[in-house]
């Protein structure tokens, strides 16, 4: 299973807590599940709102279950901010 790490901005930020954390998972989905088990509440709101980078490329529209994540890859969560 690839590890890597999750990068948190702005109000993604601060509903996590913690500006990084490991992952250890395939797809950015089974990621963005633990991050939801890890930290419910706020920051679940929050994801439904955000942009996703992996290794620098936008997620997009392509459904989270069909994006891979590497080994040592970055997943940059990027919520919406005024002005951006």
């Amino acid at each position: 299973m690839p590890a890597g790490t999750i990068r948190y901005w702005a109000a993604a930020k601060a509903a996590a807590g913690t500006a990084e954390e490991p992952y250890a998972a395939a797809t950015l989905a089974e990621a963005l599940d633990v991050v939801r088990e890890r930290h419910p509440g706020e920051l679940t709101r929050v994801l439904q709102r955000c942009s996703f980078l992996i290794d620098g490329d936008p997620v997009g529209t392509r459904s989270h279950e069909t994006v891979r994540l590497a080994e040592g890859g970055t997943v940059e969560v990027l919520p919406p901010f005024a002005g951006g």
